[in-house]
Formats: structure tokens, sequence, C-alpha cells
């Protein structure tokens, strides 16, 4: 237990990235995650996991409800400066419900074992509340409120200095499936040359979140830029049927990886002189300009490959010409309701006289 937790990452028989923290159980968790989830998941959660245990100085079986609260506490850190953007405090809400979930999933799961000493959760469901003269059945609320924020996107100028500032014709390319297409960076690096659909202008994407697979549209300006890598600059030789792939040093060849593709994004956005422009944003952004022009939502989700249309309805918010149309429709219809009232009061005074 003096090495616990220490986070180690190792390959593979099978060539898979896995990572250990020094305990016997925690590390068949992670086996566990590894099995059902993918890389950037099980890296997370391995993350998690550290910083939990590094918090608590606990061995895993002896953590308690207590600990978790403490826990809580410490990430959130110091009140008296908070963030302008969100008014919290340390980290986000998002990363602290981020981090609770990875903690309650190993619970969970030393739970369901039945042959460790762990017999139930540490991690409190939530907090059971009960308002005066409300309802007598009490309501929980969660332990972390995340609050619901507007993705940002890109100006179109911006996604045009951000594509002037790549250097080579496989960035270009990875920019345009997110900006075009809306693939997630996952999805990006996944793709296969045989998942490229070139006559019917369309991708296969065998790698989507939990999962899933889903066939895209892609623009044609998509394609020109992805031929122009293939015939300059992919390396004919190498070992892998992976689209995107490194192009110089001693791994040249072999599939990019995400930190690959965000230190090429960084290093994009510093020359743009871009304050952001992450993976994340430019999928949001090609999602967002496709309802603007009229795509219908049902359509968005499938490009999207969001099982839950709630999950697509954030990109109503974010079409500020949506909006102002169906306000403007709707204040139309309240002018002209107005005007007939008016109407029908004054000949009825009319008629009274």
């Amino acid at each position: 237990m003096s090495t616990f937790p220490c986070l180690a990452r190792f390959v593979s028989g099978s060539g898979q990235v896995r990572y250990r923290l020094g305990d016997g159980l925690v590390d068949r968790y992670l086996e566990f995650v590894a099995g059902r989830s993918r890389p950037n998941t099980l890296r997370a959660v391995a993350f998690d996991l550290k910083t939990f245990f590094t918090v608590v100085g606990k061995d895993p079986v002896e953590v308690t409800a207590a600990d978790v609260f403490e826990f809580l506490a410490h990430q959130r850190g110091d009140r008296s400066v908070v963030r302008l953007a969100d008014r919290e405090s340390g980290l986000s809400a998002r990363t602290i419900a981020r981090r609770l979930s990875s903690v309650s999933g190993l619970y969970a799961y030393l739970t369901a074992r039945g042959d460790t000493p762990v017999r139930a959760s540490p991690v409190p469901r939530g907090l059971s509340t009960r308002r005066q003269g409300g309802p007598k059945r009490p309501r929980t609320v969660p332990l972390v409120r995340v609050p619901r924020t507007l993705p940002k996107i890109l100006a179109p100028d911006e996604v045009g200095r951000l594509l002037g500032a790549l250097r080579t014709g496989r960035d270009n390319a990875m920019v345009l499936a997110m900006v075009l297409a809306g693939l997630r960076r996952c999805e990006v690096l996944g793709l296969r040359i045989a998942d490229v659909r070139v006559g019917d202008r369309r991708l296969f994407v065998a790698e989507g979140k939990g999962g899933h697979q889903r066939v895209v549209p892609v623009a044609g300006r998509f394609l020109q830029a992805l031929g122009g890598y293939l015939h300059d600059e992919r390396p004919p030789a190498a070992p892998t049927d992976r689209l995107f792939v490194v192009l110089k040093g001693p791994r040249r060849g072999l599939p990019l990886s995400a930190e690959g593709l965000d230190e090429v994004l960084a290093g994009a956005r510093r020359r743009a002189g871009l304050e952001h422009a992450t993976c994340h944003e430019l999928r949001h952004t090609c999602l967002t300009r496709l309802r603007e022009a009229g795509m219908a939502l049902e359509a968005v989700q499938a490009q999207a490959g969001h099982r839950s249309i709630e999950s697509t309805r954030i990109y109503l918010h974010l079409t500020n010409d949506w909006l102002a149309d169906q306000y403007q429709r709707a204040a139309v219809l309240i002018d002209a309701d107005q005007k007939d009232v008016t109407a029908m009061i004054a000949a009825q005074e009319a008629a009274g006289r």
C-alpha cells in the first residue's frame, strides 16, 4: 500500500493502453472499465481515482461518506477566490461531478462483486430535502450541481484563421472533419481508410461514443483536403489502416494519438491568435451552423450521433436566427390578438352609446 495510488501506464499484450494504481481491487476495476469503455474514458477514470485516493489517503475498503464530503470540499478549493465565468471556486462543477461519478462506479463494482469488505457505497446518491408545506415524500438533490451552460462556438472568420494556421494537409482534413461533419475527436482518430465512402460523400463512423455506429454525409471540401493528404503526405508503407497517422519522427506511420491532435490544434490556435478552439468547440460550431441553415433537429441529432434529442436541443439556443424568427412569429400573433381585443372593446363601447 506504500505506493498506492501511483498511476502507471502500460501496454497490454494486445497492444491496448492500460492503467494501474497499485491496489488489487482498484486495478481489477480499471481492467473492468477497459473492457467496456473507450480509451479516453479509461484514462479519465484512472486519473480521477488517483486524485481521489491521493486526497483521502485511505485504503479503498476503509473509505466512508465523510471522506467523500471532505474530498468534495477539497476539490472546490478556496471560496475567497472565484471564477467570473460561473462564480465558482476550485475545479469546475462538471469536473468534480465526473470525478465523483468515477468513485461511485468503483464502489458500485466492489459492492456487486460480493467478495470484498465493501457492503455499501460510501458515495451518497444525493441529499434528502423536504420543503416546508411541500409534499411528504422527500426530494433528493445531487451532491454537485452542474450548471447547464451553452457550448462555445467559433465565428466564420475564426474558423478561417484556424484553417489558415494549419501546416499540413492531414491537419486540415482532421479539422474539416470536425467543422464540416461534426465528428468528435475520438471519431476522427478512429477513422479507417475503408470508412471513407468517396462516391457517396459519406463517412462511416465505426467508433462513435458508447460504441454506436453511424454514417454521416460530408462536404466535398473535406474529401478534397483528404485526397491531398493521402496522395502527398501519408506514408505509403504505414503499418496501419487508420486514416490519420504520425508524419514525422520514430512513430512515423503509426496512428495519431489524442495528445497529438490536441498538440496540432494548440499550435494552430496560438498561431491564429485565437483564445479558444478545441476539438469539441469545432464540433459544436458545425452542428450549430447546420441548425442555422435550416436542418431539422432530428437530422442534426443523427449527424451528431446523439442518442437523445434532448442533447441536440442545446443548438436551438445557439442559433440566433432561429430564436429571433420564433420570437418574431410569436410577437406578430400577440400584436394581432391585442388589435382584435382593442377593436372588440371599441365596438362594444360604440354599441353601448
